[in-house]
């Protein structure tokens, strides 16, 4: 969990930004119906859990600069013992100020009797438009409430301000405490990317390795996945954003696996791309090796002082350089760049900003040129070649989708990787799936000698069993013969006497 005392110095320091005669409202997100009655799980707009570290829905965040009664009012719902029972506890007023250190708090029922008496008199209303609608048109009601009541001496504020520029600037540069939870993140979900590495096989299906993913985070502490999982396998490794997961792994193919955890909020986002057969081929080693040769040099832009644009860049450099060496280009390597040829192979940027959202926020130009990069920030890297079904190449070269994507720090003087933990090199994937492969094998030939075993021990009882009743049927026609003749004995024995009586009478 994240100190208060954290969230504190954000609000102050967003409250200086702000000025007085000022007050900034920020509601957290609304819940959202999946279907009829079902809900998808809760979670809270950004920049509001940013200043606050508050996860329950129906909550607005006011911040009052100078407030003689406390400059931090959250609105929230009160404690309700049924709706408690049905759907869980819940904080309430005292709860809030108690845990998540609230200088006030009002219950979200009342917000139109109380939230227009704390705007009187300011000039400036710090606020972020045309993201809840409904609540963009209370806001607009409480202001005109405000303007009706000019007479009785009451000022209404004159000003909208967008409340996301100071904000976003603020949540572009990472607190130690952030790093510490994005470091997390990463840390899970790079023991989730190895795990699927090891568990690939021939025959499963891409959903199958996405929950290997969701196991191993989930179980490690990350509630939630940052984002949607992308497993695509041999050509739908081409498609960006795909997140059907339902096909089956081919042998041969490659597939290709963004997918990140989130931690306490903060987002993890890695792709690795590995062969489903844990051997790359010649063309599919070749293309690998290339992303990752940009991937590296990218990396190596980043630092202090260097412009946002650099490590995209490099990547591009290489990734054309290399398309035409391995020709799949062909011309002068300057000039397909400025011709920009390399997009049919590679057609995204380098990287985005990463934090509490998977896309973070923070401008990428000031005064459009290009934003210097800084200590503290956070990005990712994430070069890429798709071949898709492109006839003008050789089939050997199609349907080959790669990505190679890392979490990089901005430090004082360079870099930090913060997912370095994910194998991506291609000795290191092979000899990991090599290594699971021989535990699989080991596996199934203990298994098959244990029902080997299994069989024979059967079979010997059965064997036994036959033995048996064999034995006791030979007996049992020995003890019924036995009898027989005792009967015939006896029966002659009697005819016998009846015989000798007969004589003597006559």
């Amino acid at each position: 969990m994240i100190d208060t005392k954290e969230f504190a110095r954000r609000r102050k320091h967003l409250m200086q930004d702000m000025g007085k005669d000022s007050i900034a409202i920020l509601p957290t997100a609304l819940e959202q119906t999946r279907n009829r009655d079902v809900t998808y799980p809760f979670r809270p707009d950004s920049d509001f859990l940013y200043l606050t570290g508050f996860w329950e829905p129906e909550a607005v965040l006011v911040l009052i600069p100078g407030r003689e009664h406390g400059e931090y009012v959250l609105f929230c719902r009160e404690k309700d013992e049924t709706q408690e029972i049905w759907h869980g506890r819940r904080y309430g007023q005292e709860g809030v100020i108690e845990h998540f250190a609230a200088d006030d708090s009002f219950p979200i029922s009342d917000i139109d009797e109380i939230l227009p008496g704390l705007m009187e008199n300011k000039n400036r209303v710090f606020y972020t438009m045309g993201i809840h609608s409904d609540f963009d048109q209370r806001l607009t009601g409480w202001v005109n409430q405000l303007k009706q009541k000019v007479r009785m001496g009451v000022n209404a504020p004159g000003e909208f301000v967008a409340l996301d520029h100071a904000l976003h600037e603020m949540r572009l540069y990472k607190s130690a405490t952030e790093i510490k939870m994005m470091k997390k993140a990463t840390k899970i979900s790079c023991a989730a990317h190895r795990r699927m590495m090891q568990a690939c096989r021939p025959g499963m299906y891409e959903y199958q390795l996405e929950a290997e993913f969701i196991y191993e985070t989930l179980s490690q502490g990350c509630r939630s996945q940052a984002y949607p999982a992308i497993v695509g396998s041999g050509k739908n490794g081409c498609i960006l954003h795909y997140t059907e997961n339902s096909e089956p792994l081919k042998d041969g193919d490659l597939v290709l696996i963004d997918a990140g955890g989130e931690y306490q909020g903060y987002a993890a986002d890695i792709t690795r791309t590995f062969p489903v057969n844990g051997c790359f081929s010649a063309e599919q080693k070749a293309l690998y090796e290339l992303v990752l040769e940009a991937q590296a040099a990218a990396i190596e832009q980043v630092y202090p002082g260097n412009h946002w644009n650099a490590p995209h860049e490099a990547a591009v450099k290489v990734i054309t350089r290399g398309l035409v060496k391995l020709g799949l280009l062909k011309g002068r390597v300057d000039r397909l760049i400025k011709d920009e040829a390399y997009k049919q192979f590679y057609m995204h940027r380098t990287g985005h900003w990463l934090g509490l959202d998977v896309h973070d926020v923070g401008d990428y130009k000031i005064d459009n040129e290009w934003r210097m990069l800084e200590n503290g920030m956070v990005l990712t890297i994430e070069p890429g070649i798709y071949t898709g079904n492109n006839r003008k190449i050789p089939k050997k070269w199609r349907n080959i989708g790669i990505r190679i994507e890392d979490d990089v720090r901005v430090t004082r003087n360079g870099y930090e990787v913060l997912t370095a933990a994910a194998p991506k090199s291609v000795a290191e994937i092979e000899a990991i799936m090599a290594c699971s492969k021989s535990v699989q094998a080991r596996a199934k030939a203990k298994a098959k000698a244990k029902a080997a075993v299994g069989k024979k021990a059967v079979k010997k009882i059965a064997s036994r069993k036959t033995a048996v009743k064999k034995t006791v049927k030979k007996a049992l026609k020995k003890a019924v013969k036995k009898k027989t003749v005792k009967k015939q004995v006896k029966k002659k024995a009697a005819s016998t006497g009846r015989k000798k009586a007969s004589r003597k009478k006559s």
